[in-house]
């Protein structure tokens, strides 16, 4: 747990550092999205099941190819049938390695460096802009690898909506949806209105959200998700999720609403910037739509940028951080430790794979590890 602590105040530290002079200079984000990448993509499948699911469907896939054998009648093209383009990519790395290692890491890459092309784009204070990310979604990034990559891709897109360019905006959420088909929930931004909407609206249509997800309408949605995109099965493990009311996305959506509408008048009417506002207020309304369902909150993450960059503009404004910034930062430190302790075991003792053996109490490990030669040589492949 120190480790993680040690990392948020070392961000800390280069924000303060850096607060007047250098909050756009492009070599602070080159080293921290550098230092995240290697950070996670060293990391010895931490961050629960799923680096198991997809290291063992990549394995398969480059052991067919090692073997000639037929490619296409490997798992992966069965269980996504919808999303080629995440099939296809595994396709494409296991033409150069056998490793599930080598494989998450160039992922990561490939992730880190999407993201930090949108935070270049988007961002006016480049170290503010990544303490909210690490309290939002850093620790996202170890597990969820292909929904990261479907988000990341999507956010590439929002220039096109900004300038109105219909065609090139679908052209990239296709690719988006091609690695996993809730990119699908970012269609609709290309047809909000570019314009700051009435605070009075705001506030009634998130009750609303509300309302409705105390009502348990996030199954029905879900349902309807699995129905367009094909993907019934899934959609219905989403839609039997029965974890409860999540108290972190009510505070989370009232913490970023309220500091959004306090500061409302002073969003310039931008195009860009009102597009970034749009997406916060959406990402808002996503987590109380969903205020009862664990996986609906990652519907929200194709909006989360927008949240990002809004209060960052917001806070970093003024020539000295102001108490509302400050208390941004201090909510997103919460967010961050809340996911360390939770986590536990799944995220520590960090463990790289440069080294062999296992985590002792990794109980994920011990229910999901498919190639126990993995534990003795992590580049026996």
């Amino acid at each position: 747990m120190f480790l993680y602590l040690a990392i948020f105040f070392l961000m800390v530290a280069i924000y303060f550092s850096t607060y007047e002079k250098k909050a756009k200079d492009v070599r602070i984000l080159v080293f921290c999205m550098a230092f995240f990448c290697i950070f996670v993509g060293f990391s010895d499948m931490l961050g629960g099941y799923d680096r198991y699911i997809y290291g063992e469907l990549f394995d398969s896939v480059a052991d067919r190819l090692v073997n000639k054998e037929n490619v296409f009648q490997a798992e992966i093209f069965n269980l996504y049938k919808t999303e080629i383009g995440y099939d296809l990519y595994n396709v494409l790395i296991g033409l150069f390695t056998r490793n599930r290692y080598i494989f998450i890491f160039i992922t990561t890459i490939i992730i880190y460096a999407l993201l930090f092309i949108s935070f270049k784009r988007y961002m006016e204070n480049y170290p503010y802009a990544v303490l909210l990310f690490m309290g939002l979604w850093f620790f996202f990034t170890f597990t969820y690898l292909r929904q990261v990559m479907g988000v990341t891709i999507a956010w590439l897109s929002i220039q096109y909506i900004v300038d109105r360019k219909r065609w090139r905006f679908l052209g990239v959420l296709l690719i988006a949806m091609l690695f996993h088909n809730s990119a699908i929930v970012f269609a609709p931004l290309y047809f909000v209105p570019i314009k700051k909407f009435d605070k009075t609206r705001v506030l009634i249509v998130m009750i609303i959200c509300l309302l409705l997800g105390l009502s348990n309408i996030s199954g029905g949605l879900f349902e309807t998700y699995g129905s367009i995109v094909g993907a019934e099965e899934r959609a219905e493990g989403y839609a039997e999720d029965e974890s409860g009311f999540r108290i972190a996305y009510l505070v989370e959506a009232i913490f970023f609403l309220g500091y959004i509408l306090y500061n409302y008048h002073k969003i310039p009417q931008k195009p860009l910037n009102l597009v970034l506002l749009n997406m916060g207020l959406i990402f808002c309304a996503i987590l109380l739509l969903f205020i009862k369902s664990e996986n609906g909150g990652r519907l929200g993450w194709y909006y989360m940028i927008g949240i990002i960059a809004t209060i960052t503009y917001l806070a970093t404004r003024a020539k000295k951080i102001t108490y509302l910034g400050a208390t941004m930062l201090f909510v997103s430190f919460l967010l961050y430790l809340r996911i360390v302790y939770s986590w536990g075991i799944l995220i520590s003792p960090y463990k790289t794979f440069f080294t062999n053996g296992i985590r002792e109490g990794d109980y994920i490990e011990e229910k999901y590890e498919y190639d126990h030669n993995y534990d003795l040589d992590k580049f026996y492949k």
